[in-house]
């Protein structure tokens, strides 16, 4: 997850859970109608369209009835300091960005809601805003009081969790520096505050507003206010924008701590503040990410000696979609993290695996599903991804499976700097305001994918980060002939690297394999050609006359999925002078044909295996170096091997030099 901006800050400020048992407030009774008349709750509309499609009506009736019948969202408090001058938690109004609900509104104990005009103020680091009404009720708003005394009684006044203006007492206990540099003292109280009190006042005895609460410590009983006089004294007609921004990417184990800082002119209408404020918060992430991938260039992987043992001798044959990431000490590795399988119908499956925040699938399509309509039609897509179980809808206590996404919000392609084409799309969650966020490489079989879930105000930070792992993300590209023959009909969505294969498969004749850096062809007398037949190339990244490039470097051939002989083509390097010992023996051994490359069979994991370097007249001294197995179930004979390998090699001409 790339940033843990606002959201993370978010964890903390929104989520405000009780804290202690609810005292009956002792205020005057003669202040309440003027402080319930000044508070509000703040709402976002609920979705009118839902485009998901549900396994059953969904039971609305487990709801309390007044969820299941309000048409909002309840979201924070707010509450007037003046006429037509509002008052509520930055993050309260920021749950408005980009998000599938409406637009933030005021409404009141009567159930009237006022749209909001103009943003008057707002401090991201202090997380205030002001704000104007369209329409506004004009309540008589509440008295300050700017310089508040420690360890009298206060009273926080929210819309606990959502069921109208509450007041609960407790003490204003201490003050301590904010966070990032001690700029000003945040106000501790022990009154307490649940889900929905974010933005509202905290109150001394005599009705005035002290502070703005705004969030629960983490650590202990008590809950954190703003004091007003910071946001009376805070310059109008501003948007400050000055807050340490922790930035992390996947590939990376270190997090930038810069500050995102900027401002902006006010007042601006609602929509107006929310697509300056996006712009900046966008720009950040594009500079956070341009900074962290420019941190030692030199070594960046494929460059510099800490790639060399994944670009040396790694052969790309992984079907569940990997991730090139660096480790503590420096180095480049693959890590590939598969779960079980889950069946779908006709043959599929999806394994799936989690990388730090990043779900990466491997999506086997049924075989009664054409790739030409999965790859063409988003909707066969999700509706594969829901037959998984992994979208519900919370209703009451039941969990609700969702079994279909809709159309996507997003359906577009992006080319990675190897040249291959993900399909990017973005679905949309409207009861959770929640976006999925899908990259899907066509692959012979099916899909290799990377997909997470965005909160509101995220999903350009999302993609983006997305965007850049995909130059990191290593899959093979596995499937039977009748998938391969399917999949290479889809030229658009072909790598860049394919366009120079040319594969012809003649059933129960002959296949072959041309490329620019091989040849190759078989008939049945080597192995079975037939639709299920099982091709693997292992496409990944090469050293290629001093640069790296994305191409085939392993090549693999079964009757099916469950023979276990097979052939096995693997281009090898020779590699630096600085590699280890193991690297150099094992091209020593290559390029002199001592065991196992020299054409003797032997047996090893149950396994009879021979194997040899390809093209008689190749010389080391290319630096490239093909060897050629082929394996079969049990033990046999050097008499049963040795032809077969024959075979092999009869065919295989090397193109490279």
């Amino acid at each position: 997850m790339a940033l843990a901006v606002l959201r993370r800050a978010a964890a903390l400020v929104i989520c405000l859970t009780a804290v202690s048992a609810v005292h009956a407030a002792s205020l005057d009774a003669g202040l309440l109608p003027r402080i319930q008349g000044a508070t509000f709750e703040v709402v976002a509309a609920k979705p009118v369209n839902d485009p998901l499609t549900y396994e059953k009506p969904l039971p609305l009736d487990l709801l309390p009835y007044q969820e299941r019948n309000d048409k909002y969202h309840s979201i924070g408090t707010a509450f007037a300091i003046g006429h037509n001058r509002y008052v509520t938690a930055g993050h309260v109004l920021l749950a408005g960005v980009d998000s599938l609900w409406g637009a933030p509104s005021l409404r009141d104990a009567g159930g009237h809601v006022y749209a909001i005009d103009k943003v008057e103020k707002f401090d991201l680091r202090r997380d205030f805003v002001v704000f104007s009404l369209t329409g506004d009720p004009a309540p008589s708003p509440l008295d300050v009081d700017t310089k508040p005394v420690l360890n009298q009684e206060v009273y926080a006044v929210g819309n606990a969790l959502g069921t109208g203006v509450v007041i609960r007492d407790g003490l204003y206990t201490s003050d301590t520096p904010e966070q990032q540099d001690g700029a000003w003292k945040w106000m501790r109280f022990s009154a307490a505050a649940s889900p929905g009190n974010s933005g509202g006042p905290l109150l001394n005895k005599e009705g005035k507003v002290i502070g703005v609460v705004l969030m629960k410590s983490a650590n202990e009983n008590l809950n954190y206010a703003l004091q007003i006089g910071d946001v009376l004294n805070a310059p109008s007609g501003q948007a400050v924008l000055d807050q340490r921004v922790p930035y992390q990417l996947d590939i990376f184990n270190t997090t930038l701590s810069n500050q995102l800082k900027s401002q902006f002119a006010l007042p601006l209408s609602l929509a107006d503040f929310f697509s300056e404020y996006q712009k900046r918060f966008d720009g950040y992430v594009d500079a956070q990410l341009k900074e962290i991938l420019a941190k030692d260039a030199d070594k960046m992987f494929p460059h510099g000696e800490s790639s060399n043992r994944l670009l040396y001798g790694q052969s790309w044959t992984n079907t569940v979609p990997g991730l090139i990431a660096r480790s503590s000490t420096g180095e480049w590795g693959l890590s590939v993290k598969e779960s079980n399988r889950m069946s779908l119908a006709a043959n599929g499956y999806v394994q799936a695996g989690v990388l730090n925040h990043t779900f990466f699938f491997h999506l086997r399509r049924p075989d009664t599903l054409p790739a030409s309509k999965l790859y063409s039609d988003p909707l066969a897509l999700a509706e594969q991804l829901c037959k998984l179980g992994i979208f519900m809808r919370p209703v009451g206590s039941e969990q609700i499976r969702i079994t279909s996404l809709g159309k996507p919000v997003t359906d577009t392609v992006h080319t990675d700097q190897w040249q291959r084409r993900w399909q990017l799309r973005v679905w949309a969650l409207p009861f959770a305001n929640t976006k999925v966020v899908t990259y899907a490489l066509p692959v012979p079989d099916g899909y290799a994918m990377l997909m997470r879930f965005a909160m509101p105000g995220n999903s350009y930070d999302t993609t983006a980060d997305m965007r850049v792992l995909t130059d990191f993300v290593s899959v093979g590209y596995d499937g039977t002939l009748a998938q391969w023959k399917e999949y290479l009909q889809n030229t658009s969505l072909l790598p860049s690297a394919f366009k120079d294969i040319h594969i012809d498969i003649d059933y129960q004749h002959r296949f072959s394999y041309t490329s620019k850096r091989l040849a190759f062809a078989f008939a049945p007398d080597l192995q079975k050609i037939e639709p299920d037949s099982v091709l693997t190339l292992g496409a990944g990244f090469l050293p290629d006359h001093g640069k790296v490039v994305w191409d085939v470097n392993t090549l693999s051939m079964r009757a099916n999925q469950q023979d276990p002989d097979r052939l096995h083509i693997e281009r090898n390097v020779a590699p630096p002078a600085d590699m280890d010992d193991s690297f150099k023996s094992y091209w020593d051994k290559l390029q002199k044909r001592r065991h196992p490359y020299e054409g003797v069979a032997y047996t090893t994991d149950g396994e009879t295996n021979i194997a040899a370097p390809a093209g008689d007249g190749q010389s080391a001294s290319s630096g490239v170096l093909y060897s050629v197995f082929y394996v079969m179930a049990g033990t046999q004979s050097q008499d049963t091997m040795k032809p077969k390998l024959d075979l092999l090699l009869k065919d295989i001409q090397i193109k490279e030099h």
